[in-house]
Formats: C-alpha cells, sequence, structure tokens
C-alpha cells in the first residue's frame, strides 16, 4: 500500500458525527454509527432529497419525521392595510418574510377602496422579497411543498370572465356606502330568517350587499351581469385566479373556501354550498355572475399552481379568511377554545365544534375551518370589539399621554389599580355584544386624585371588559365551557393587559412566543393537504416553544365587583348621540 499518512480515528469519528447529529462522547463503538439510524420498520424509510443523500453516511437515510424538517410552507398574508409573503418550516417557524403596505382609497365619507391590481402587484413583489432572503439561507422553490393564502375577508372584487380585468376597485369590509340599501332590505318580511341559513345578520359588513351595489350603481359592472361575463370573490378568490394565470389560464382557476364564503351571505352555513333562497332575497341571478365554487379550506389540488414568477408551479393548498387563520395558528383546534386579536379593535373566535350555533347573543356564526378529506367542518362564534390598539392611539395622539404605543404598560403601572375610573371606549358606538348605536366614549370616576396612570389603566381594562362579555356571551351559546384564551395582536406584547385579561376572566390566557398566527394558519392548511403535517394531532408542538401563559391571581369577588362597574358604566354611556330628526328638550 502506498503512504497515506497517519490514521487518526477521533478525526474520523468527529466528522461522522457532526454528519449525523450525535456528540462526540457518544461515540462508544462503531456500532454506534449506524445503530440508532436503523428503525424497526424498514418500510418508513423514504428516500432524500439528492442534495441531502450526499451529506448522510452510506446506508443511512432519514425518516419521514426527520424529512419533514426539510419542507418548507410559504403563507400569503393579504390585510387590508399590507400584504406580506412568509415562509415557515415543519416547526411552524418563520424563516424568511416581506412586507409591502399599499394606498387604501377613501373616495368619499363611508367610503373605503382598494385597487384590486396593486393588492395583486404587493403580493407578487412581497413573495419575490421573501424568496430572495430564502434563497440567502441556500434553499429555493424546490424546499417549499405548498403555499397557502389567507385574506382580509367580506371585502369584494369584481372582474370581466373574459379579460380578467377588474370593473371597479374593490370594496373594503369596513366601507358603509350600503347603509341606505341595508336599511331596505331588514325593511322585508324575509330578513328576519336569514341569520337562521348563514349566520350573519343583515348589516353593511357582507360581501352580498356590496355586490348588489356594485350591480345597481356601476355602469361597467351592470353590463358585464347583463351580458354574463361578471365574475365576483372575495381577495382570496380574486388573488388564487390571477396567480393561476387568471383569463390566460388553459383552464382558469375560480375558487373560494367555506370561510371566506361564509362572509358572503350567500352561502349555507349547514350545506356549505351557496343557497337559492339567500341568492333570491338579494336578488342576484346564477346565471348572470360568476360565483367561486366553494372548496375546503385544505385541498391539494382545488387551488391550482402559480403558474408564473419565483413560485413558479408551487402548488396552492390552503385558504383561510383572516380570523379563522388566526384560530388555526394557535391550534385552536377542541370545541371550547378561543382565540382573541387585539389589533386596532379586536376579534374573538370561539370553536364551538361540528355543528353550527346560532347566537341568541348578539353574535356572528361561521365557519372556523373545513380541512376536507372525511373530516367535518368545524363552525365558531365570533365576536368584535371596535376599540382595542386605537384607544392606546387616542391616549398618545390626541391626549398626549405618551409617545409610543410601547409605553402604555410603564404608564399604566404608575398607578397600583385604576383609581375607581372606568372609561368607555364607545368612540363609534359598542360592538357585540352589546350593539348599542347611540353610546359615546364616556369616562366615569373621575376625582381631583385622577393622575394619567389611572385611564391608561381604565383604557387597557375596557378591551379585557368586553373581551369578557363577548367570551361570556360565546359560553351561554355554545354550552361550551371556555377552557383558555389564546391571544396575539399588538395589544397582547402588554404583560399588564394580559394579565388583567386573565383576572377578569377568570381563565389562563395563552400568549405565543411567535405571534404571527394569522399567516401560520394559512401555512398549516396548505402544509395539512401536500404532507407537511399529516393530521392535526402531528401539530401538538408547533408555535409550542416559549409560550407565556397568563394565570388568574384576582379574588373572583373582586373580579365579580369590576365587571359590575363596567356593565354600570356602559348603561350610564347610552344615549348621548341624538338620532336623526331628534332635537334635545
Amino acid at each position: 500500500m502506498g503512504d497515506i499518512g497517519e490514521f487518526d480515528p477521533a478525526r474520523f469519528e468527529e466528522a461522522i458525527a457532526i454528519e449525523v447529529g450525535l456528540k462526540l462522547d457518544d461515540l462508544k463503538s462503531p456500532t454506534t454509527l449506524i445503530q440508532p439510524y436503523i428503525p424497526d420498520d424498514l418500510d418508513n424509510l423514504v428516500n432524500l432529497h439528492p442534495r441531502h443523500e450526499d451529506h448522510l453516511p452510506v446506508g443511512i437515510q432519514e425518516t419521514e419525521e426527520e424529512q419533514q424538517h426539510h419542507w418548507f410552507v410559504g403563507s400569503i398574508d393579504q390585510g387590508t392595510t399590507s400584504s406580506r409573503f412568509l415562509i415557515f418550516n415543519g416547526e411552524g417557524d418563520p424563516v424568511a418574510s416581506h412586507q409591502i403596505e399599499f394606498e387604501n382609497l377613501y373616495p368619499k365619507s363611508g367610503w373605503h377602496e382598494h385597487e384590486p391590481l396593486e393588492l395583486l402587484n404587493s403580493v407578487e413583489q412581497c413573495i419575490d422579497g421573501a424568496m430572495k432572503k430564502f434563497a440567502d439561507l441556500g434553499y429555493s422553490k424546490d424546499n417549499i411543498r405548498s403555499i397557502g393564502i389567507t385574506n382580509q375577508r367580506e371585502t369584494t372584487v369584481v372582474w370581466d370572465s373574459n379579460t380578467g380585468e377588474p370593473l371597479y376597485n374593490a370594496i373594503v369590509w369596513p366601507d358603509t356606502r350600503t347603509t341606505a340599501l341595508v336599511r331596505d332590505l331588514k325593511s322585508r318580511p324575509e330578513a328576519d330568517s336569514l341569520t337562521e341559513l348563514c349566520g350573519l345578520p343583515l348589516s353593511t359588513y357582507p360581501s352580498s350587499v356590496k355586490l348588489l351595489w356594485l350591480i345597481e350603481n356601476v355602469e361597467a359592472v351592470k353590463q358585464a351581469y347583463e351580458e354574463r361575463r361578471l365574475a365576483f370573490g372575495t381577495v382570496d378568490s380574486w388573488l388564487i385566479y390571477r396567480l393561476n394565470g387568471g383569463a390566460k389560464a388553459k383552464k382558469p382557476i375560480h375558487v373560494t373556501d367555506s370561510t371566506n364564503a361564509s362572509r358572503t351571505m350567500f352561502m349555507n352555513l349547514r350545506t356549505l354550498q351557496y343557497d337559492n333562497h339567500l341568492l333570491k332575497f338579494f336578488g342576484i341571478d346564477r346565471t348572470k355572475v360568476q360565483l367561486p365554487q366553494i372548496v375546503p379550506s385544505s385541498d391539494p389540488e382545488c387551488f391550482g399552481k402559480v403558474s408564473y414568477g419565483s413560485l413558479s408551479g408551487v402548488p396552492i393548498a390552503g385558504c383561510l379568511g383572516d380570523q379563522s387563520s388566526a384560530l388555526v395558528g394557535q391550534c385552536g383546534f377542541s370545541p371550547g377554545q378561543a382565540k382573541n386579536t387585539y389589533g386596532t379593535g379586536c376579534f374573538l373566535l370561539y370553536n364551538v365544534g361540528t355543528e353550527p350555533v346560532i347566537s341568541k347573543y348578539g353574535l356572528l356564526a361561521t365557519v372556523a375551518y373545513d380541512f376536507g378529506h372525511g373530516r367535518k367542518p368545524v363552525y365558531a362564534l365570533e365576536g368584535s370589539i371596535a376599540v382595542a390598539g386605537s384607544g392606546v392611539k387616542f391616549l398618545m395622539k390626541n391626549l398626549g399621554f405618551i409617545q409610543e404605543s410601547s409605553e402604555i404598560t410603564d404608564l399604566a403601572e404608575s398607578v397600583p389599580d385604576n383609581g375607581g375610573v372606568v372609561f368607555v371606549t364607545a368612540f363609534s358606538g359598542l360592538f357585540a355584544p352589546y350593539w348599542i348605536d347611540d353610546a359615546k366614549g364616556t369616562l366615569f370616576g373621575i376625582t381631583q386624585h385622577t393622575q394619567k396612570g389611572h385611564i391608561a389603566r381604565a383604557t387597557l381594562e375596557a378591551t379585557c371588559y368586553q373581551t369578557k362579555a363577548i367570551l361570556d356571551a360565546m359560553e351561554k351559546d355554545s354550552n361550551h365551557k371556555l377552557e383558555s384564551l389564546a391571544v396575539d395582536g399588538g395589544l397582547s406584547n402588554s404583560d399588564l393587559c394580559m394579565q388583567t385579561q386573565a383576572d377578569i376572566t377568570g381563565i389562563p390566557v395563552d400568549r405565543p412566543r411567535m405571534r404571527e398566527t394569522t399567516a401560520l394558519g394559512a401555512a398549516i392548511a396548505a402544509g395539512l393537504a401536500t404532507g407537511v403535517w399529516k393530521e392535526l394531532n402531528d401539530l401538538k408542538e408547533v408555535n409550542q416553544v416559549g409560550r407565556k401563559v397568563f394565570r388568574p391571581q384576582m379574588e373572583r369577588k373582586e373580579a365579580k365587583r369590576l365587571f359590575r362597574k363596567w356593565e354600570q358604566a356602559v348603561e350610564m354611556s347610552k344615549g348621548w348621540l341624538l338620532r336623526d330628526g331628534e332635537e334635545e328638550k
């Protein structure tokens, strides 16, 4: 043999140890290198992507569980003020992301619009931006198993099915131009029967009244309707349609999932299909408008594939409306679990199981998620609070209490309690479960002792009291005892606010370290459809690291006393807004 130098077993062992993930101290004998990695059932072995096979010793292959960590799932998160694209690994951690804000249009008082092509363009830019960062980590689109989409819900888009071009700006969910139309619809005899079918009461929020307004008031939309080339959809449908190639595609993809369809007032909550009675009520002729096909929230084929750009060929396999997606991202898969997103306002979703519950206490019934493939759809009750983070903004911008929103906790902690101050933050009336239109923001209990800190505490507490009121209504409607409240959103960063929430509700408040739960929910839907995760049980470890649980510390007697004071303040805040035609006596 030729001279190949002195053999150093320690160097050899260290190199192999690095490749297979063993500590050097574990190497007791040559068999240690191989034996721990040979499973009893050789049928469970899967072949590696060629890139990874090169890095394993001969005879070693990865199990499915190990291979999962090499797959990633993308998530388009299209919101009211910005679009984002995030890429998650198999453990539910984001590894790359990109976000773009876009212009919100307010052409008239109460009108709120988006330019549909700008929404699409912002998503395309976010995908490209995140993919560049992903490539810098040494990966490519081949490592992305699929992508999911989550979106602002009731926002309505209409386009020409022949050209694929929008016929008008998107009408955004809080737009109130349909107020007079809704008033007329409510006067019809059948109006009271709608909620039982679709879970929603008549209001300016659902897509149905927005579409009706467009047909009646925009000539291009009316003409397309009469010529049977009008396509309608929510933001998810619009993005899926265009990402698949739009009108130029060999077979255009025009679909929506049941969580988004449940916000239109066109879908029967039990059949998860369009209801002829509902369509007839709104005067919509199905032969004249192309409604998106309703499909499960998780499916490997229904949503098609991205047809161009840096994700060309990657399947779209998941779709969830934003609040449903946040519940999924919080892994709220059991009846009795609830999540609250503390943003500008608050949106609470409460899992009620596989049968819809029509609220008797001022809440909305909606589809939480529908993962298909033999699984039953899961329903939720939903309640909204108009003012949460916007209350903090009010103290900052209008009263000059703080310079940054993040300073609210320090100011509130400058005093030991609220000093008897209660702040009913009814800047736009009170939403669920009160629905008091004529309430105004009102401060009670002010004395010469009152300081800024007391008002700051009362502002945080107002959100917590309203959350308790909604949760109480949800429990009555659902007959499910609330186990815990999962939280996310900007105001959830305040430990004081979250501890106060736990004290007032008397239940644990569970806050994840990774709070991109809305985007994660869409990624979970897509990952379930494409084998990254096989069943919900596989998600039990997703987003669990670093969670903080706030447990009730206040005596229940004191918590009940404080809530009674809040309820008293709510009653006293009524009647401040005079109705049209009324005069002061």
